[in-house]
């Protein structure tokens, strides 16, 4: 039986009009025009007082005295509610109801019951009454997606007729009521709140009919109950983002009809039982973030439905089960972060359903599988983090499908072989080759070209030469990181072509000149228009400061915060005061390098920024006032420049450090020494001197001795940014 939002009721009243209207409709055709008539007359006279009965009918007195002691007990006010709204309780919003005669109830006086309380998504704040336990015939409650607060009534679990119960998306808390008696119940939803304690061991065996049990995202604790196996009918079981602890009782693997069992994001431990093998009807098993281990078992033969499967970041140790790496029906394969070793062999030939493949960060060893293209829906590939070694295969030419492709912090070699082959892949979006081919060259080879990338990460690997003119081919590319390299040269200026590009990191390295103009044109920063189509769900990118920072995982590429980093180079000329135009800027560092000049006024124009690095150059002038505009700015440095002048007050200026300020010696203020008063106010500058200043005026940087981009042979303890898949 399939569950929806609603459940629909049928009146024993219209089925019954229908079968008499029927029978007279046979009988009419013996029946002359006369005694048609005649028959239409009495049965209308007959059925008058019950259609006059039904429109005289109002809801219940105990249900209208519950929801008012319900709708009482909340902070805001539910529209089309109240008895000024209307006297009936039926007419009023999100109210659904039935005649107790329709329901079968032996009532004197037939009246309207409520069946159905459907209330998602309406803003309520305040505590979910103990008088809704009074609804006694309710089939139907959603009050999901609102502001709801503190414990759930036990009268709630005790209605004998309830069928669905979403709770889901509010702000409640406490334990789940242990007396739980919910016969008729087929679909529970609670999660995204904020449950503790543990699961209730009655909530299987007095709701054997329950399909749909999810309690995910919570602060459930303890052992999963055993009693989870009495609920021979569960189709979706989701308890995922809590702190379950234990094994997997042998109960759940009994439950044939589940298709869904997702446990992620636990303290789980224990071996994964082979009696898994017995969901037989199972499409998505998810059990990663827990702390399983031993080996996974082979039973994956038995899995004949399961498209799923997704176990990272557990302690899985061994090799990838025969029946596994073989599966017809496996679309999804995430194995990632775990213990798992030897040679990768996958049986493309068998695994014709697989498009995605997540094996990263375990401990295999050999080469990259040269048969991956002949798995033909093959399209996301992570293998990064490994002990794979050699070159990209030949046979990826013809890789045709593949759209992600990550080989980071692994040792393969020979980076020209590896463009040359990879840029035929057709639709390539995403190529991630971080931390592999140590110290060769950024090759320049203007063949090469990836029409449909998107998205170029290779850092820290200590290339060589300059960022290469092939590149400004591809058109569609949004996301660019070259970061701790040894690459050199001015920045071209055809970067601020790309219309797409939105994040850009070229920090740690030995660039030098001006920044390009060009630059402060990027549209995506401009207009905020920042769209990507993510390779898959199970495939986020990570970004990590450093060895002893915790990772900043963004699940979207369109979730990182837009970026310019051109710090740590050695950059001279102007901060271009057009970068005010980017507007839906979220990052800009130009820390570490020799820029001159002031800070432009005009930086306050860029509304989202977060982040701005100014320091370690050789900025002059005063730090602009209007910079206390920026709501959203949290980190902020100008240190070591030789900036004068007062230091800004207000908004933001408050929260930031002293070391924001330091190593400039002319500036007063809060963070520095108090400024000098004076009895004739100081002279305002010229309208106009500023501007001619920062684009004219520009004094070329006279030392360019210390050259920060040769960081790629120096440890610092500033901040890295690498990645790892």
């Amino acid at each position: 039986m399939s569950i929806t939002t609603s459940f629909k009721s049928f009146h024993q009243r219209t089925r019954l009009s229908l079968f008499q209207s029927s029978k007279f409709l046979e009988c009419s055709c013996d029946m002359g025009v006369q005694d048609f008539w005649v028959v239409l007359f009495v049965i209308g006279f007959c059925f008058q007082p019950l259609v006059l009965r039904s429109h005289n009918l109002t809801c219940h007195p105990n249900d209208l005295y519950a929801l008012l002691d319900f709708s009482s007990s909340l902070q805001s006010a539910i529209g089309g509610w109240g008895k000024n709204f209307s006297a009936d309780c039926c007419k009023w919003a999100g109210i659904t109801c039935n005649s107790s005669f329709s329901l079968g109830l032996n009532d004197s006086v037939d009246t309207y019951r409520v069946v159905e309380l459907g209330l998602s998504s309406k803003k309520l704040i305040g505590n979910v009454s103990e008088s809704l336990g009074n609804l006694e015939q309710l089939r139907a409650l959603n009050l999901s997606h609102n502001f709801l607060k503190n414990s759930l009534p036990a009268s709630l679990f005790q209605l004998p007729n309830l069928e669905y119960l979403d709770l889901s998306f509010n702000d409640l808390s406490g334990p789940i009521p242990v007396d739980f008696n919910l016969p008729s119940l087929l679909f529970l939803d609670i999660s995204q709140n904020y449950f503790n304690g543990s699961i209730p061991q009655s909530i299987c065996a007095n709701s054997i009919r329950l399909q749909v049990l999810k309690l995910a995202v919570n602060y459930l604790s303890g052992n999963l109950p055993p009693s989870l196996g009495n609920c021979s009918s569960l189709e979706d079981l989701s308890l995922l983002t809590n702190n379950l602890s234990g094994g997997v009782p042998e109960g759940i693997y009994q439950l044939q009809n589940l298709t869904r069992l997702t446990i992620q994001d636990n303290k789980l431990t224990g071996p994964l039982s082979k009696e898994v093998g017995k969901l037989i009807n199972l499409n998505r098993l998810d059990i990663s973030a827990n702390w399983f281990s031993g080996t996974i078992p082979d039973v994956f033969h038995s899995l004949g439905r399961l498209q799923y499967f997704v176990a990272h970041s557990n302690n899985f140790s061994g090799q990838i089960p025969p029946s596994l790496s073989s599966s017809p029906t496996i679309s999804l394969l995430n194995l990632r972060n775990n213990s798992l070793d030897g040679p990768i062999d996958i049986n493309c030939s068998a695994m014709t359903s697989l498009a995605s493949l997540d094996l990263g960060s375990n401990q295999f060893d050999g080469e990259i599988p040269s048969n991956l293209p002949s798995c033909r829906h093959l399209n996301n590939i992570n293998l990064a983090r490994n002990n794979l070694s050699g070159q990209i295969p030949d046979s990826f030419k013809d890789f045709h499908t593949l759209n992600y492709l990550s080989l980071s912090n692994s040792s393969h070699y020979n980076l020209s072989s590896a463009l040359q082959i990879l840029q035929q892949c057709q639709n390539l979006t995403t190529l991630v080759l971080a931390m592999n081919f140590y110290d060769e060259e950024l090759p320049a080879d203007p063949t090469i070209h990836f029409a449909k990338l998107k998205v170029l990460i290779i850092t820290n690997s200590r290339l060589t030469g300059s960022i290469p003119q092939w590149l400004s081919r591809s058109s569609r590319l949004q996301l660019l990181d070259i970061s701790w390299n040894c690459l050199e040269g001015t920045i071209p200026a055809w970067l601020g072509n790309f219309t797409d590009l939105f994040f850009l990191d070229i920090s740690n390295n030995s660039f030098n000149g001006y920044i390009p103009r060009s630059l402060t044109k990027l549209q995506s920063l401009i207009t905020g228009n920042i769209s990507f189509r993510e390779p898959s769900p199970d495939f986020p990118l990570f970004m990590k400061k450093n060895a002893s920072a915790r990772g900043l995982q963004y699940n979207k590429v369109w979730s990182f915060p837009p970026t310019l980093d051109f710090s740590n180079n050695n950059l001279s000329g102007p901060i271009w005061p057009a970068f005010g135009n980017l507007k839906a800027l979220h990052v800009l560092n130009l820390g570490f390098n020799s820029l001159s000049g002031p800070i432009p006024n005009y930086l306050s124009e860029v509304t989202n920024l977060e982040t701005l690095d100014l320091s370690h150059n050789k900025l002059s002038g005063e730090i602009p006032p209007s910079l206390v505009r920026l709501s959203f700015l949290s980190k902020f440095s100008v240190a070591y420049n030789q900036l004068d002048g007062e230091i800004p007050t207000g908004g933001q200026f408050g929260t930031f450090p002293n070391s924001s300020f330091e190593g400039n010696n002319n500036i007063c203020g809060d963070y520095a020494s108090p400024c000098p008063s004076f009895s004739e106010p100081l002279p305002q500058p010229r309208p106009h001197s500023k501007s001619r200043v920062e684009y004219k005026g520009v004094v070329i940087g006279i030392a360019m001795g210390f050259v920060f981009g040769v960081a790629c042979f120096i440890i610092t303890d500033r901040y890295v940014w690498t990645w790892h898949f």
